[in-house]
């Protein structure tokens, strides 16, 4: 397999399609790269090299106990950049991974980014806060921690339905969601329930503030996960210049739902 090792230690995998201009992915809670397989194919098929890699603790990356917060992840994503020697590189985050890529502009600017792409992402922020009010109730994700800790397997599988917006019409084959549920409990139960306070407790702004490079939101206006009107919407508001895509009806999962549409934007984006 394809792996670097962090500077504490952990081993990273990524998997790297093709040539060309480079694009990296990273990937949403609870899955791992596999996620990006019909995205990472589309781009490859048309002169992209596309990169993928496992969060650590999740997929086939180690599982360490502890690094489990934004800093360690951009710091982790940096490494893989720099292990991969990636120039001009456009940065594409789902989700969790959302918070990724920004954090990692905040944290190491971009000397080596040509351009961000937010999909259905965590930030500003993802939670309430004091100065945010907006967000989503702390208590929502106490119950997912507990769900998590409670029964891993069946909490997943039922997140299913909301994620990909089965109980609002939307379809996905059952290959699908044997597909979700293979690949969440690969992961490390540690890394899963410390993530979620992760990705519902940081605060993204001064790293969105940093971004000076063309950037690209998507998010679904129905989305029953991550609210559009609290994070992309107002994300592509405190990014200057960004494009903002809103795909109407779409859930939290329209990597999976709107698959073609997400794929011709992205080659569009990234062509410039």
């Amino acid at each position: 397999m394809s792996t670097f090792t962090t500077r504490d230690g952990t081993e990273i995998y990524y998997k790297d399609w093709g040539s060309g201009k480079p694009v990296l992915f990273s990937h949403g809670w609870p899955l791992d790269a596999d996620m990006w397989e019909y995205q990472m194919e589309y781009l490859s098929s048309r002169g992209y090299r596309t990169i993928a890699f496992d969060r650590r603790g999740f997929g086939r990356s180690s599982q360490p106990w502890e690094g489990y917060d934004y800093d360690t992840f951009a710091d982790d994503l940096a490494g893989l950049i720099e292990h991969l020697d990636l120039h001009e590189v456009t940065l594409v985050g789902f989700s969790m991974g959302g918070g990724d890529v920004s954090r990692y502009i905040g944290r190491h600017g971009t000397s080596r980014v040509a351009r961000l792409a937010l999909l259905g992402a965590v930030t500003p922020i993802f939670g309430k806060a004091a100065d945010y009010p907006q967000g989503v109730d702390l208590s929502v994700f106490a119950g997912i921690r507990d769900g998590l800790l409670k029964d891993r397997a069946q909490f997943i599988a039922d997140f299913a339905t909301p994620f990909y917006g089965i109980d609002k019409g939307q379809k996905v084959s059952d290959g699908v969601l044997s597909q979700t549920l293979n690949i969440a409990l690969l992961a490390s139960l540690k890394g899963t329930v410390d993530c979620v306070t992760a990705f519902s407790e940081t605060d993204f702004r001064a790293d969105l503030a940093k971004v000076d490079v063309p950037t690209l939101v998507i998010h679904g206006d129905a989305d029953a996960i991550v609210p559009f009107e609290t994070t992309g919407k107002v994300a592509a508001e405190l990014i200057k210049g960004a494009e903002l895509k809103v795909y109407p009806g779409a859930p939290h999962g329209f990597a999976a739902t709107h698959t073609q549409r997400l794929n011709e934007d992205l080659l569009a984006f990234v062509a410039g």
